[in-house]
């Protein structure tokens, strides 16, 4: 049985179809984890986004005592936001050594969602992410669906990680019961 390959773009089911007829259609892997890691970004800017909302905001006129709090309360938040921006590498990186696992850990501190971004990737990453050669189609599609479930209750980024909902991820995995494709 012959397949096709592509990126999972919306204009190539149309033309795949008049050029082969019915042929299998899959996503490449690649493709399906530069969506999921995008999506996570994004979730991490969202936060960051958030974070900046809640700034407090200085008040005009002449300072009070309240004055020097506010400003070490809002030079905190600031440096929360920076903390975030330049390591979100590591909310998307494969493999964390150990001191960067630390420093993901201090800056997710009292942001569960954050940390819970950083397991949902290390889902992608291992083989619960559906791509491993070892086991089937219908065995990636349940682990799918449970990773699917765990963005579910995450509300506040689950809508950010639509695209882990998107039927593109079925047709990535559509080669993994072809005993003709080598294992890695």
């Amino acid at each position: 049985m012959a397949g096709i390959t592509t990126d999972g773009s919306p204009l190539d089911p149309v033309p795949i179809a008049e050029v082969f007829g019915d042929i299998r259609h899959q996503i490449g892997e690649f493709h399906t984890i530069a969506e999921r890691t995008k999506a996570i970004l994004r979730a991490v800017a969202k936060v960051r986004k958030a974070l900046a909302a809640g700034l407090p905001k200085p008040k005009r006129g002449r300072p009070s005592k309240a004055t020097p709090r506010a400003a070490r309360r809002q030079k905190r938040i600031q440096q929360r936001i920076a903390d975030l921006f330049e390591p979100r590498h590591l909310f998307v990186q494969h493999g964390l050594t150990p001191a960067e696992r630390t420093t993901l850990r201090h800056i997710t501190r009292g942001l569960p969602k954050l940390r819970a971004l950083r397991e949902i990737m290390n889902q992608v990453y291992s083989a619960s992410g559906g791509f491993d050669r070892r086991c089937r189609t219908d065995t990636a599609l349940a682990k799918l669906a449970k990773l699917r479930r765990r963005v579910r209750r995450f509300k506040a980024v689950g809508r950010t990680l639509q695209k882990l909902f998107s039927p593109n991820l079925e047709k990535a995995l559509v080669f993994l019961d072809d005993s003709r494709t080598p294992d890695p």
